[in-house]
C-alpha cells in the first residue's frame, strides 16, 4: 500500500480510527473517489437512549452500525419470554451483521447505556461492495471473526469452569477495549451482573461470589461498575491454566 494512499484516509469526514469502518477501509487502500462513495453511504452520528433498542429479532435487515460510544447487548427472546444474552458490543464494534443470511435480525439489540452509532443502509454497502474491490472480502472477515466469537463462547459455556468463565471474560473486555485505545486494566462495566450471569451460564450469586474472591486474592478491586484489573498476569494465567487442563482432561476421556 503507497503512503499516499494512507494518508488519504484523513479525507474521511468520519475518520473513525477506532471503530470497524477503519477496518473496512484501511486494507484496501482506497483512491479518493472510492473514499468519497463510502463517506456518502455512512449516515452519520444517531443517539441511542438507554434500554432502547437499536433494532429488535425478527426485524427485516435495514442497516449495519458501528458503535461510536457507549455499548449494547444482544439477546434471543426464549418462547417464554426470557432472554439468553448472546454478547456484549463495545465502542469501535459492528452490529447488526447477523441478519445478512436470512434478512432478518436473529437476536436483538439493547442499548446498556446512551450510546451513538454510525447507521450503514446495508443495500447501499451491498452495492458499493461491488464496486470497490476486496470491500466485499473485508465483510466477510469481520463476520468471520463474529463466528470465532461465538465458537469462543460456547467452548467457555460447555467446558470451563465458573472461576475461568469470569476470568476470560474480563480478559476478553479488557483486550477489546485495549484495542480500540482505551485502558486495559481499568474499565467500567455497564452491563448488571445480572446479565454478565445469563452470559456465562452462572447464577448472579455466584457472579458476586467470584467477583468478591478476585478482589479477596488481589486480583481487582471492583467499586460497583468500576473494574481495576491489578494483576492481568495472573489473571490471565488463570484463565489459561483452567481451560488448558479442561482441554486436556475432555480430549482424555
Amino acid at each position: 500500500m503507497a503512503d499516499n494512499q494512507i494518508i488519504k484516509l484523513s479525507e474521511l469526514k468520519s475518520h473513525c480510527q477506532n471503530c470497524s469502518l477503519y477496518d473496512l477501509c484501511l486494507p484496501l487502500g482506497l483512491d479518493t473517489s472510492d473514499l468519497d462513495k463510502l463517506d456518502k453511504v455512512i449516515k452519520r452520528r444517531q443517539s441511542v437512549n438507554k434500554n432502547s433498542f437499536l433494532f429488535r429479532m425478527g426485524e427485516s435487515l435495514k442497516s449495519v452500525y458501528t458503535i461510536r460510544s457507549g455499548s449494547f447487548k444482544t439477546y434471543l427472546t426464549n418462547p417464554d419470554g426470557t432472554e439468553q444474552i448472546v454478547g456484549f458490543s463495545l465502542p469501535g464494534e459492528l452490529l447488526g451483521m447477523d441478519a445478512i443470511s436470512e434478512n432478518e435480525h436473529t437476536c436483538t439489540a439493547k442499548a446498556l447505556e446512551t450510546s451513538n452509532v454510525c447507521e450503514i443502509p446495508f443495500e447501499r454497502l451491498e452495492s458499493l461492495a461491488r464496486d470497490i474491490p476486496n470491500l466485499q472480502h473485508q465483510l466477510l472477515r469481520l463476520m468471520s471473526k463474529e463466528i470465532q466469537q461465538d465458537q469462543n463462547l460456547m467452548l467457555l459455556l460447555a467446558q470451563m469452569p465458573a472461576e475461568t468463565r469470569l476470568a476470560s471474560f474480563l480478559l476478553g473486555m479488557s483486550e477489546r477495549l485495549n484495542k480500540r485505545g482505551y485502558a486495559a486494566n481499568e474499565f467500567n462495566l455497564s452491563m448488571s451482573r445480572g446479565d454478565i450471569a445469563n452470559l456465562l451460564g452462572m447464577a448472579v450469586e455466584t457472579i458476586s461470589r467470584l467477583f468478591s474472591h478476585f478482589q479477596e486474592n488481589g486480583l481487582l478491586n471492583v467499586e460497583r461498575k468500576h473494574i481495576t484489573i491489578l494483576d492481568l498476569d495472573e489473571l490471565r494465567k488463570m484463565a489459561n491454566h483452567s481451560a488448558t487442563n479442561c482441554s486436556n482432561s475432555s480430549q482424555a476421556s
